[in-house]
């Protein structure tokens, strides 16, 4: 049984390079102690916005300078603590800095406001007199657009006070997670034991021995039901949080305090779960698919991941995969396929899991650093080639806002976070589709793509109609324990699985694994971002360069607009019902397209 390699043990050529970001964390040091004496420059303009055009211009510029800075010194210590999140050091640069970012937001805090009360005619007679604000427009009018959820510069102060409070259930849960959380070893059919770490339970869990699968799904329920109470305590109080914000902001819900800041309609998330209920009979047909061609009598929640082609390679070496994602890349042009290659060549990605790496992917960056950073832990799988060709779409993504918008608006809504990279993956899978010659591999992959809808389109849909209903719970002063959560989640699995898969006790403890339950009402927009995805690299392959340069447009746009109506440019209206009905049917195809290689 192999073991975990310490960080100082992982070669260098397999981590990100960070000394692009900050030269050294005595640079990172420095840039701390320079910002927190900094901090009191922004004072001076408290009280004089309204006095003329210079002020706000130059308040604004000292306001994007500190942010800045605040975000550079926050992306990288999070990421120094993400190589080893047991490392004393850098759990403390993280802390230092959460500090630091709430005493920035509430040193700027005056700002929205003051702006409001100077009131909209007066900033627009602002812009007309100096075209230094021009570029301002857009924050403008989104800054009035939410006028009457912006309070008093004091109760704004107190509430950038607050916000590091607010953060504590996810820092808890991550920690829980991450730092204390050990599972025992699996064993397999043959009584060979497994090593169970959160970085192989993805592989583990595709294991043709389902004995080892069920073993490894028991240890992992098993040991987060040994904190049950506390993980249901945490997300209790972090929907307290998300309750508490909107009603200081003085919205009706807090759905709708969660999408207002992209100005997203409440009905576009309750639309997805429902058109998705609608037509909920098309994944259990998949499942009644998986239980064919597994020949099993039942299913079970270990059951939902093994792959259904006997004897498939599903080996992908790490030098493969680069190679790989690149040429799958090539409907989006050189200059991009470029792009994606020199992020492998210099220090953009951190390859594989060692001891105390945190679990999962990413991929995160921070204005003014020369390039965004991935984090991988990668294994040697076809679905680890998906994942690395994901967060290279997030990456992409970035770099292209980074590069072509201003610091206001460079950065993209989480809306938006997930089209670039489902886009990524769907292009892969049509490259590899066309270039697979063996029969096994074919539909291994197809019945990737048909995992992919599972796990990103309903698998996120159902995480979503659970956040809503949490939030309701919680509103309609309704207790979340771990029981009440439990019986929730359990009766949605029994929904959305329905009939064709045995929901037992322990698959009501799935929601305790989810971190991002404590980002509130994120994961829809894995189910929007995938629909919207689906049609725009549709519209690549099928239009060529037109479509081409108006996604590349989407992706340089970062947030100088609203993401609906950037979606619209792109060709993709997501107000209608009609992009998830169009998701659905090519789901419906890849059934079929299965179901005839497999079972005519």
């Amino acid at each position: 049984m192999s073991k975990l390699k310490t960080r100082e043990q992982v070669a260098q050529e397999f981590k990100w390079n960070l000394a692009t970001a900050f030269a050294s964390d005595a640079a990172w040091e420095a840039g701390f102690h320079s910002l927190s004496a900094s901090l009191g420059s922004i004072k001076v303009y408290e009280g004089t916005l309204g006095e003329s055009s210079n002020n706000l211009i130059s308040c604004l510029e000292t306001v994007i300078e500190l942010e800045g800075n605040c975000r550079r010194l926050y992306v990288y210590a999070h990421l120094k603590k993400d190589e080893d999140v047991t490392n004393p050091i850098y759990q403390g640069m993280a802390d230092r800095v959460a500090s630091l970012v709430a005493k920035c937001d509430a040193a700027t805090s005056f700002l929205r406001p003051e702006i409001i009360a100077i009131g909209q005619d007066r900033v627009n007679a602002f812009v007309m007199q100096d075209t230094r604000l021009e570029v301002y427009s857009h924050l403008f009018d989104d800054l009035f657009r939410t006028q009457k959820h912006t309070l008093s510069p004091d109760n704004e102060r107190l509430l950038a006070k607050a916000y590091e409070v607010g953060q504590a259930a996810s820092s808890i849960f991550g920690m829980i997670k991450n730092a204390d959380m050990a599972f025992p070893n699996a064993t397999d059919g043959n009584g060979i034991e497994h090593e169970v770490t959160h970085g192989r339970y993805g592989l583990l869990m595709e294991n043709a021995d389902r004995t080892l699968r069920k073993n490894v799904f028991d240890t992992i329920a098993n040991t987060y039901i040994a904190q049950k109470n506390t993980i249901a305590e945490s997300y209790n109080f972090s929907v307290k949080n998300d309750m508490f914000m909107a009603e200081a902001r003085n919205f009706g819900s807090s759905l709708e305090a969660s999408l207002s800041g992209y100005n997203i309609p409440t009905e576009i998330y309750k639309n997805l779960i429902s058109t998705v209920g609608d037509s909920i009979h098309l994944y259990h047909r998949y499942l009644d698919l998986r239980k064919k061609c597994l020949k099993y009598d039942e299913l079970y929640m270990w059951d939902m991941n093994v792959p259904l082609m006997e004897n498939a390679d599903t080996h992908m070496s790490w030098e493969d995969a680069k190679t790989t994602v690149v040429a799958g890349l090539g409907l989006l042009g050189s200059d991009y396929q470029a792009l994606v290659k020199n992020g492998f060549d210099e220090g953009w990605v951190d390859v594989y899991e060692n001891k105390g790496k945190r679990s999962g992917a990413y991929s995160w960056g921070a204005y003014g650093f020369p390039h965004p950073y991935v984090l991988m832990n990668y294994d040697d799988t076809i679905d680890d080639m998906f994942t690395l060709a994901h967060e290279m779409g997030h990456a992409l993504h970035t770099h292209y806002t980074h590069t072509n918008q201003p610091f206001i608006y460079g950065h993209y809504s989480f809306f938006l976070a997930e089209v670039a990279s489902t886009v990524n993956e769907a292009l892969l899978m049509d490259y590899l589709l066309n270039n697979t010659t063996d029969k096994t591999k074919y539909n291994y992959l197809l019945n990737y793509f048909l995992r992919q809808f599972v796990g990103t389109f309903f698998y996120q849909t159902m995480l979503a109609e659970f956040e809503l209903l949490t939030h309701e719970m919680a509103e309609n002063g309704e207790a979340l324990n771990a029981e009440s959560l439990c019986n929730l989640y359990r009766k949605l699995c029994e929904k959305h699985y329905g009939s064709g898969v045995i929901i037992d006790d322990k698959a009501g403890y799935i929601w305790s694994r989810i971190p991002h339950f404590y980002r509130a009402f994120y994961v829809y927009q894995y189910a929007t971002g995938f629909t919207a995805a689906m049609a725009l690299s549709k519209k690549i392959r099928e239009e060529g360069e037109p479509a081409l340069e108006k996604y590349l447009s989407l992706l340089k746009s970062g947030a100088k607009d609203y993401p609906i109506n950037l979606l619209k440019e792109a060709g993709v209206d997501m107000t209608s019902p009609a992009p998830i009905k169009d998701a659905l049917a090519i789901f419906e195809d890849l059934l079929d397209r299965f179901e005839k290689a497999n079972f005519s």
